[in-house]
């Protein structure tokens, strides 16, 4: 490799690094922007807060906190939906607080794509 190759390579090398940085320091994640959440907050403020807190740090005796869930993160945004949709009795093995979570939250109003966007809020958690 010549001289001039050599710099060529250097200095992709350095265009790629400093890009690899610029991404990293953007906090560039998986996780949706605050725009494409804020329907699914005020969705989940009105619907799941009550039991889950308004930031989604769960209420004792009443809902499970939802940031950082194993179960939420389990789930691909289609099976939360019907999560959502079915809700989790009381009776279920896998009810850990003993009380009814509700279809919807209790909201037989909320469509499919209001609940797609609560997930999409609960995403951001």
């Amino acid at each position: 490799m010549n001289g001039r190759a050599k710099r060529s390579a250097l200095s992709a090398l350095v265009c790629i690094a400093g890009a690899s940085l610029l991404l990293a320091a953007c906090g560039t994640s998986d996780k949706p922007s605050g725009a494409e959440a804020s329907k699914g907050r005020e969705h989940y403020l009105a619907s799941c807060a009550l039991c889950h807190g308004a930031e989604g740090e769960g209420k004792a005796k009443l809902g499970k906190t939802l940031k950082a869930s194993s179960f939420v993160d389990s789930l691909n945004d289609e099976e939360l939906v019907e999560f959502l949709k079915e809700g989790r009795p009381s009776w279920d093995p896998a009810n850990e607080r003993g009380i009814d979570m509700p279809p919807k939250g209790g909201n037989p109003a909320l469509t499919d794509e209001n609940l797609m966007e609560i997930v999409t809020y609960l995403r951001t958690l």
